[in-house]
């Protein structure tokens, strides 16, 4: 007998040149955080509209888009933004446990389903003569729909790790998330759309708006739709057949099918024994399923480790961290559109929703999509961890100034409106801000988490982890977002600590810039095959031509 370790299965995966199969995988990946992001930040577009339809002001002359006295009795924004969150949790923490309990296979494309399901929900929400109304209706899908993209979190970051090449691994699950930068402009770009497809109605009668804010939510759809198929039809992780499943056959055919993909199919990626005799068929079946290796201990063995749960606390901490942040600032757009004269005030009404649906264009360009890909294309030059650093310290940095110049940076002149170098100023610390958290800490924290795991605990421990950032998120949101008004330089300090603290806290994540999964968990040490004397020759080949390829 001779010891083969599971890591050399690999090789084909993890030196292979960059294939058509590794593009689509980012784009059927990134399709879904694109309608992520879609779905998630266009509400705050089509809310304003779903106001001024359902819950008319007492004087729409005096500019108001809806009614303040039924909005804020019922906390409308805190639902529907909060449920949203709270579905995201729940997503990402059940299908990171289905996605190690049942295979990325069976799980990767549901999520999609259930989001699809709920943006047809929300696009057909309506209110009832007795019973709910349109925004309770709204909230509830929104929470349906926050399921299936916290599912979308740890299996698009899962599979797309696990097929990557080592050089290209950080590049290709960073690029997934950079979607959501695409997502967010093309909300803005979606809105201007229907907006100006009903102009003419709308300068008629504004409520004409019921049809505009449906087709905004609508388009939601157009990606599901786009990468379903794909998803439903992927191979299966070959580390995860070889780590959990322990079958190295299907492994090598779930290879091959990448490899005929990237039109790269020869000998040595297909299955040991299809070219040879019955016997050394019936050896290799040996290889594939009579391991000497120990019984594999659990998720709360492993993580009861001091050394492994200090890795999953740094990476759910840093993601917390960040969300609180990164989700408190987001509730304050409105106050960003009126330092930059895109909130629409004194404008019609239609030419009102049209401005702010520019700012937010705007706002998402100020920083937001570039520093995205900037971590694209950087991370693998220059690492996850110094990029998460800079990230956090450049991003506390500006908010201590932001904190502690306040009424020095947004002065008004003597009409109240912001002065134009409050407006220069300002701009130039909110796009580095943005920048910086995207070429930063909001790209790391999704590419760690699906890295530094072994396999059987990758999609469990990433959606631990996401669903930590989601925690944030909520506190940012409900715990800290409404004392911005009363407290805004209290509010930001507090941030500012939140954000060093996550800086801190990424010391305790390991660097996985070049290299292999299995490196990194230490699987090729402890997991090993028995292979039978009588095939050693050709086996020892078989691996050998793998790590050649």
């Amino acid at each position: 007998m001779t010891i083969a370790t599971r890591a050399s299965h690999f090789a084909h995966l993890d030196e292979a040149k960059l294939g058509w199969f590794h593009i689509r995988s980012i784009l059927v990946a990134g399709a879904g955080f694109f309608g992520d992001a879609y779905d998630i930040f266009v509400i705050g577009l089509a809310l304003p509209m779903i106001y001024r339809v359902y819950y008319p002001p007492a004087d729409p002359t005096k500019g108001s888009t809806f009614n303040a006295t039924v909005h804020n009795s019922i906390h409308i924004d805190a639902l529907l933004k909060a449920s949203t969150n709270w579905g995201n949790l729940v997503g990402q923490l059940s299908f990171g446990y289905l996605g190690d309990k049942l295979g990325r296979k069976k799980v990767y494309g549901v999520e999609i389903i259930i989001m699809m399901v709920a943006i047809l929900g929300s696009t057909l929400a309506c209110s009832t003569v007795r019973g709910m109304g349109v925004l309770t209706m709204l909230g509830l899908w929104r929470f349906v729909l926050g399921i299936g993209i916290g599912g979308d979190y740890p299996m698009s970051a899962t599979i797309t790790s696990e097929f990557a090449q080592v050089r290209y691994r950080g590049m290709m699950v960073a690029a997934v998330f950079a979607m959501q930068g695409i997502g967010i402009l093309i909300g803005g770009l979606v809105t201007l759309a229907a907006l100006a497809a009903f102009k003419s109605l709308l300068v008629d009668d504004i409520l004409y708006l019921d049809y505009v804010w449906r087709i905004m939510l609508g388009f939601g759809i157009v990606p599901c739709l786009a990468t379903v198929y794909f998803r439903l039809t992927m191979p299966e992780s070959p580390r995860f057949d070889v780590h959990v499943r322990n079958d190295v056959e299907a492994a090598h055919r779930d290879i091959n099918k990448i490899s005929k993909v990237n039109g790269t199919t020869n000998n040595t990626v297909n299955t040991v024994g299809e070219e040879s005799n019955k016997d050394t068929t019936e050896s290799h079946a040996v290889v594939s399923h009579n391991s000497n290796r120990a019984p594999e201990i659990g998720f709360k063995e492993y993580f009861s480790k001091r050394k492994n749960f200090l890795v999953l606390f740094g990476t759910a901490y840093c993601w917390f961290a960040l969300d609180i942040a990164w989700y408190g600032l987001t509730l304050n757009t409105p106050r960003v559109l009126t330092i930059i004269n895109y909130d629409g005030a004194g404008k019609s009404q239609y030419d009102s929703f049209f401005s702010k649906a520019v700012g937010n264009i705007i706002i998402a360009c100020m920083g937001t999509v570039p520093g995205y890909w900037v971590t694209v294309a950087l991370i693998e030059k220059w690492g996850r961890k110094p990029i998460q650093f800079l990230g956090f310290g450049v991003i506390t940095v500006i908010l201590v100034i932001i904190s502690a110049l306040w009424n020095q940076i947004l002065q008004k002149d003597e009409t109240g409106v912001f002065s134009q170098s409050s407006r220069i100023i300002f701009i130039f610390l909110y796009t580095v801000a943005q920048f910086f958290f995207n070429f930063g800490p909001n790209s790391t924290t999704f590419v760690l988490p699906a890295e530094v795991f072994p396999t059987r605990f990758r999609a469990r421990a990433h959606g631990i982890s996401a669903a930590c950032g989601k925690v944030g998120a909520i506190l940012g949101i409900q715990a800290v977002g409404p004392y911005f008004e009363e407290a805004p330089r209290v509010v930001i300090g507090v941030f500012a600590i939140v954000m060093a603290t996550g800086g801190i806290a990424t010391f305790l994540v390991p660097e996985t810039k070049g290299k292999t999964l299995e490196e990194l968990t230490d699987e090729s040490e402890d997991e090993t095959y028995e292979i039978p004397e009588q095939n050693n020759a050709n086996n020892a080949v078989h691996h050998d031509q793998l790590r050649a390829n």
